[in-house]
């Protein structure tokens, strides 16, 4: 028999090559998020899951658009579904998923506040999509809200989430420890009141399929889940990184990562420091990784990184040291964005093992023919 070929894709596109694509591209695609500081509505063929963030590119003056799509033939294109308030498509294998609630749809005299509501109304569509489409293992989430450092209705808007997500995870006696996905949670925005959190948006995209997949942490960390009760009523519900066999390729999704060393923030107000320590993180991560291998898989250029940024006028001394760690070829794409914990600076994600492609005027020429 043949080798079997990943069946997981990606490209970061710039937005003006993403709205030129064809019709057979966009048949493979599993779905999309669109990043930009004025969203616009990017979905021309409605079957395709599209996330819009409210996130500005700081690298470049165009939008940029992450993609992950299938290597698919006329026979095995991806189905498109919609579930309650997700928009989905899946193949075989795979399921990516996007959903967008807003919280004026929930009722503020609750005993939970309307961001807790919603995100335990968010996870627990998203689990029972996978239960109905028999994709029982989530790979990697990102979510989005906004003003994820403000305070409403008495306690900070990213607890509020961690409690909504995790009363998602136990009703649907998921774990919430050890076996978890891995995640990012990141802000945009800023609200300044209770009444004007109600009304903006909570954001979620996700992968999952049918492989178990192998949960890392980092020993150079406390694991998310056992943090002490100081970072909130509940603990996040992540893995530091989600390792997944598809085929006979390994994919590697590492968790939204920063400056934190045990369980404690490093380098307050060091921008440079605090990007340091991040890669270090990454760097013990890919190490226990690489320990499931015969060979070193992966390392810190193999890395396909989102950098979230909190501050635009730090760009240019995250970018250096980035490069300065990895090599002026290092594949990344910079937001500006809100990190989870007020005094973290910069949080880094990234995958690797997939097949990619640079994000070029070819892209989608290229793309095309692998396809073909």
């Amino acid at each position: 028999m043949g080798d079997k070929r990943c069946n997981l894709q990606a490209i970061k596109l710039p937005i003006s090559e993403y709205m030129n694509h064809s019709q057979h591209w966009a048949n493979s695609v599993l779905g999309v998020q669109y990043y930009a500081d004025n969203v616009v509505n990017i979905n021309a063929d409605q079957n395709i899951p599209v996330s819009s963030v409210p996130m500005k590119r700081l690298d470049d003056g165009d939008s940029i658009c992450d993609v992950w799509f299938t290597d698919a033939n006329g026979a095995n294109f991806p189905t498109s579904g919609q579930y309650q308030q997700i928009k989905y498509r899946y193949n075989d294998d795979l399921i990516f998923g996007v959903i967008e609630l807003s919280e004026v749809l929930f009722q503020s005299n609750s005993d939970k506040t309307p961001l807790q509501q919603a995100t335990e109304s968010a996870y627990d569509q998203i689990f029972c999509l996978l239960e109905l489409q028999s994709f029982p293992y989530l790979f990697r989430v990102r979510n989005y809200m906004a003003d994820i450092n403000g305070d409403s209705f008495g306690l900070e808007r990213y607890l509020q989430f961690n409690l909504g997500r995790q009363d998602a995870f136990l009703s649907h006696k998921r774990d919430v420890e050890g076996n978890v996905p891995a995640a990012c949670a990141l802000g945009f925005g800023a609200v300044t009141s209770d009444e004007a959190s109600s009304q903006n948006s909570l954001m979620i995209a996700f992968l999952a399929g049918r492989v178990v997949p192998q949960s890392i942490e980092n020993p150079r960390q406390i694991s998310a889940y056992k943090y002490p009760e100081q970072y909130g009523p509940r603990s996040p519900t992540f893995s530091r990184a989600s390792l997944v066999k598809l085929g006979d390729d390994d994919i590697l999704f590492l968790s939204g990562t920063a400056s934190i060393v045990g369980h404690q923030t490093l380098h307050h107000g060091d921008v440079i420091a605090q990007t340091n320590e991040t890669i270090e993180n990454i760097k013990a991560v890919i190490t226990q990784v690489n320990r499931q291998f015969n060979e070193p898989k992966f390392d810190l250029s193999t890395l396909h990184y989102t950098v979230y940024i909190r501050h635009s006028k730090d760009l240019d001394l995250v970018r250096n040291e980035l490069k300065r760690r990895v090599g002026d070829t290092v594949n990344a794409v910079y937001l500006q964005a809100d990190v989870c914990r007020q005094d973290l600076l910069v949080e880094i994600e990234a995958t690797a093992g997939h097949s990619t492609a640079a994000f070029s005027s070819d892209a989608n020429t290229l793309m095309n023919d692998h396809l073909n």
